[in-house]
């Protein structure tokens, strides 16, 4: 008994979910690819954006090289810029308080944190959902051909291994399909979660440091 002729052998209810775990499984690769794609490059650009922030140069002069060609795959960099762009435009107001202007540019800040995160953990809701439901979906398409085993078992006279051993073979295979798609599914779930939350820490600290190099020129231009 091949895996081919098991799988073409078995009932039409248990192709079903083999195709339907196939596909899952393909399609968690293709999300898998895809996010660790997005995770390597926004951690190359996010430390070359935060070199150059950290290098002393002018602020003003930062805002408008990064303004002029945005890399949207920067997490850093869209909060720098959020941020940037809020403040100086509060600051042209006459009669702001330092405090208003501080609280608009961390407002500014909060929501371009919060799109970079949505990005991030774009489809890994797929991965989790592929992970915790592919056994169960395989359990099932393996119980209904035993099920079938069984009937088909009831109708003979002397019943043997043989006899029985290629069905029950043919709906552990749905278990397994529903192996292969969850395991690496809740593997790659896990590890980008990791690195979400790596990400998430790495821009709340960041936000934290230029928001504090903000308050100080703020209330430098107020004392002035």
């Amino acid at each position: 008994m091949s895996i081919w002729s098991l799988v073409s052998e078995a009932s039409i209810l248990v192709q079903i979910v083999m195709i339907i775990l196939l596909l899952a499984s393909v399609l968690s690769w293709v999300v898998i690819f895809q996010r660790a794609q997005v995770y390597r490059q926004a951690k190359r650009v996010t430390q070359k954006f935060e070199e150059r922030f950290w290098s002393g140069m002018d602020l003003n002069q930062l805002f408008r090289e990064v303004n002029a060609a945005p890399n949207l795959h920067s997490g850093s960099e869209q909060i720098f810029r959020s941020g940037f762009k809020e403040f100086s435009r509060l600051r042209q107001q006459t009669g702001v308080d330092p405090d208003a202007v501080m609280e608009g540019t961390q407002r500014a800040m909060k929501v371009a944190f919060t799109r970079e995160m949505e990005r991030l953990e774009s489809n890994l809701s797929f991965l989790a959902t592929v992970g915790s439901t592919s056994p169960y979906i395989g359990l099932f398409g393996t119980v209904w051909g035993i099920m079938n085993s069984f009937r088909g078992l009831a109708q003979l006279q002397q019943a043997t291994i043989a006899s029985v051993a290629p069905g029950i073979s043919e709906a552990l295979i749905a278990t397994a399909i529903g192996l292969f798609a969850a395991i690496p599914a809740v593997i790659a779930y896990n590890r980008f979660s990791s690195q979400a939350d790596t990400f998430a820490n790495n821009y709340q600290t960041f936000a934290e440091e230029f928001s504090s190099i903000l308050h100080r020129r703020a209330h430098t231009k107020a004392a002035a």
